[in-house]
């Protein structure tokens, strides 16, 4: 029986932009009437002549509402000519799986359902992300495109009658008013696992897991969960008791998924009782990480990009490939730098949003890339990688025979040390977190804030320059403008500002402290106790806790 297609009148629903990674809102706003189908209907026209006959990957992290969402995503990709989809068993699919799977099998693109670290459930959040052919999210270009569909969609088009259940493994067609319409489901851990085989020597790794190196892995509650059993109990035979909160569930079992020492506390309490070698932690779709080393070492995520682009010799890809660069997102700490430096590889600062790496890697210019939020990753895919992380860290840590803290502070012996911490503030008022930003521009940009001195805890710091971040991209020379405000010091210490645009409700102030130092005798000391003049200035000049009312942060890294 051939199904029909049907036009739905509809209404414009404003605010439907997406951010540095797709659109995210509460789960209530996508649950109202024709809301999730606007903007995926909006996400298929944009693509053009490009959507009929396509073929496009679709997953989410699991969360609540998930389900509903692939139901709605069949039914509107079969009207609108998409010739097949790749689903995830029970749209089970990390990020960084989706990227691989469209790489692999050169689809005309994905459609990610994550709010990827916010929380989840039926009073939390849920999200849309659209990626491109080469895996990564749509760069601005296109989402621009989408954006300007929601705001004048009057109809969309759906197949109402279809019934495509998504729990087991296999192929399924429909004839959609004369043409055949397939969806697949799919293992939703293989093609990833297959892809980490070719990158990584499982042998050493196997090796490294039976050989006494203990790791306690949390996947709290979120998509990791199939593949971490996967990859490191059923692959590399580490004790199915080294891994935690391996089911995903729709709310992530109450907890907010987001691998960082306030959230992932139950982790850093395990680590910090000195049975484990490694801890590791994800966030809820995959793509970030968090690494401890014993008793809770905390490698911070600036370190952690650091130290890996400082031995990609120990990962087989890269002996491979070659290493062609280093990137790092703005406000990330600037260790990387260093390393980039003495290696004499290009490095790249690019603004917050993992899509800006994407150009700088289909270009062949970079090879490994990270963000200060816990995201890291290489040219395997176009998204941050979670798992990858970890892979890569135990690489590292079989080839060298060292402990995670050694291998650090072996590094800052080397480089120096950037003592790094950001500072969130959640769910503040709109309008006045707004008013601060913009005083505080006002402020930094103007002609006399060069060479003020800021004095505290004994040290003075002397401005050498304020700005708002912008960025033209070196291939495509597209141009980012108000990426972060940033304070630079003359000794090369760093203060940035931003409202983040990963929150789906008020808005996050997200204050970041950076500060070199190449003292030995000063890189084991306690990071807060070091930077705290410089966390006191930057209250004082942004005037922070009169604006958002706030005294202390909601989460500390």
């Amino acid at each position: 029986m051939s199904l029909k297609v049907t036009k739905v009148e509809t209404k414009v629903y404003d605010g439907q932009k997406p951010g540095t990674s797709g659109l995210r809102k509460a789960v209530k706003v996508f649950q109202q009437v024709h809301y999730t189908e606007n903007f995926v209907q909006c996400i298929l026209s944009a693509l053009g002549k490009d959507c009929a006959g396509s073929t496009l990957v679709v997953g989410g992290d699991g969360r609540y509402y998930g389900k509903e969402a692939v139901d709605k995503i069949i039914k509107i990709a079969a009207a609108n000519g998409v010739s097949k989809l790749l689903i995830g068993q029970n749209g089970i699919l990390s990020t960084p799986a989706v990227s691989c799977l469209i790489r692999k099998y050169k689809t005309t693109g994905g459609i990610v359902l994550t709010a990827s670290h916010n929380p989840g459930g039926p009073d939390n959040d849920f999200g849309i992300k659209f990626n491109c052919s080469n895996g990564g999210p749509a760069p601005d270009g296109v989402t621009n495109d989408i954006y300007a569909l929601t705001t004048k969609i009057s109809t969309y088009s759906i197949v109402a009658d279809l019934r495509c259940p998504i729990d087991k493994i296999g192929t399924q067609t429909f004839e959609v008013e004369g043409k055949t319409f397939t969806v697949e489901i799919i293992d939703s851990v293989k093609d990833y696992l297959e892809l980490m085989k070719e990158i990584f020597d499982f042998v050493a790794l196997k090796k490294l897991l039976q050989g006494g190196f203990k790791v306690l892995i949390d996947s709290m509650n979120g998509v990791t969960g199939p593949y971490v059993q996967r990859i490191f109990v059923e692959e590399l035979g580490a004790p199915v008791d080294n891994t935690v909160r391996t089911t995903p569930l729709e709310d992530f079992g109450g907890h907010h998924p987001d691998p960082n020492l306030t959230y992932a506390a139950d982790l850093v309490k395990s680590v910090a009782s000195g049975n484990y070698d490694l801890g590791a932690a994800f966030d809820g779709d995959g793509d970030r990480n968090m690494i401890l080393g014993r008793k809770a070492f905390f490698v911070t995520p600036s370190d952690s990009l650091a130290v890996l682009a400082n031995h990609l010799e120990c990962i087989p890809y890269f002996k491979k490939t070659g290493v062609k660069g280093y990137a790092r997102s703005m406000p990330t700490g600037a260790a990387v730098d260093r390393v980039a430096a003495a290696t004499k590889k290009e490095f790249f600062e690019v603004p917050t949003g993992w899509k800006y790496f994407g150009n700088l890697m289909d270009a062949g210019r970079l090879s490994l890339c990270g963000e200060e939020s816990f995201g890291t990753g290489s040219d395997h895919i176009r998204e941050k990688d979670g798992i990858w992380a970890v892979l890569a860290w135990l690489s590292v840590l079989a080839h060298t025979g060292k402990s995670v803290e050694d291998t650090l502070l072996a590094h800052w012996g080397t480089y120096g040390r950037n003592f790094f911490t950001r500072y969130d503030y959640e769910n503040c008022a709109s309008d006045p977190c707004n008013e601060m930003m913009k005083k505080l521009e006002e402020l930094i940009t103007s002609p006399s804030f060069r060479g003020t001195k800021y004095s505290n805890g004994g040290k003075t710091y002397v401005v050498k320059e304020g700005d708002n971040y912008a960025y033209t991209d070196p291939i495509d020379k597209s141009f980012a403008s108000k990426q972060g405000l940033r304070i630079m010091f003359e000794d090369g210490s760093r203060l940035i500002f931003r409202l983040s645009g990963t929150g789906s409700s008020g808005a996050t102030v997200r204050m970041y402290v950076d500060s070199y130092e190449s003292d030995k005798s000063k890189h084991s000391a306690d990071a807060q106790d070091i930077l705290k003049p410089l966390v006191e200035i930057a209250l004082e000049v942004s005037k922070l806790k009169e604006f958002t009312g706030r005294q202390e942060p909601t989460v500390i890294t």
